[in-house]
């Protein structure tokens, strides 16, 4: 079993703090800054084993130097983004079996919010890793890649099985709710998803962590090869992609 620390930073990013208490590993995920991780390692009393990015974004690469200099951790990223992420020690890419924490870890290469952004999935610890990929009822813009690739890399995570516990790189859970439910507005799931968010957000709560298997049903990015959907609310393209990029560019207009 692993502890994952969730750690808030910069105006809406989540740090992963992971310790394999059992193999005595720490590990960080997406560190944007190092100054929240330091906080919590001195707290605890542990040695940051590991540095792990999911893609080159300062926001998620931002404390790799400082936490590197500090702690000697090695750092692990994409070999796709070698060009724009310094002084890796682990390359990685798609479909490699590694170890996070000690936890074995399949790297999935899910291109769209970059070229080279890949998620990491815990099989054993039922847990996913999505960086700016999927979000809790969202996914990341398309900022380098194609609509294609984005709508590719989301098929990839909709494989994975319902009980993954997915953890993403920022707290947009309430305006991807409110365009959600702005979609689909008789989901009753979706309902109950909303009215839960709402509540979390209110007490400074993270979302974070969702259940994939709730958000195969109720977020319409993972929902536009559903004929019945994308017919509910008004998309009668047969092109499945065209679907998406018709919600994400309606979302990225909300």
């Amino acid at each position: 079993m692993i502890e994952i620390n969730i750690i808030s930073a910069l105006s809406d990013n989540y740090i992963y703090l992971l310790r394999n208490t059992e193999k005595n590993i720490t590990s960080v995920i997406d560190p944007g800054e190092a100054e929240p991780v330091e906080k919590i390692l001195n707290q605890k009393g542990w040695h940051l084993d590991e540095i792990v990015n999911t893609h080159h974004h300062y926001d998620h690469t931002g404390g790799n130097a400082k936490l590197r200099d500090i702690y000697g951790s090695k750092l692990i990223a994409p070999i796709y983004e070698k060009e724009r992420i310094s002084n890796v020690d682990i390359f990685v890419s798609d479909n490699d079996i590694i170890s996070i924490s000690g936890i074995e870890t399949r790297v999935i290469h899910t291109p769209g919010h970059t070229i080279g952004h890949v998620c990491f999935y815990m099989p054993e610890e039922n847990k996913l890793f999505s960086g700016d990929t999927l979000f809790y009822l969202g996914c990341g813009r398309v900022f380098e890649g194609t609509m294609e690739q984005m709508w590719s890399s989301l098929s990839k995570l909709k494989t994975l099985p319902d009980n993954t516990l997915t953890y993403c790189g920022h707290e947009y859970t309430a305006s991807n709710a409110k365009f959600s439910n702005h979609l689909d507005p008789n989901n009753e799931l979706l309902k109950i998803a909303f009215s839960e968010i709402k509540t979390k957000r209110a007490n400074l709560e993270p979302t974070i962590p969702f259940n994939l298997g709730k958000e195969k049903k109720i977020n319409p990015f993972l929902r536009v090869d559903d004929k019945v959907f994308t017919n509910s609310i008004g998309l009668n393209t047969t092109s499945v992609s065209e679907s998406f990029k018709e919600i994400r560019l309606q979302k990225d207009n909300f």
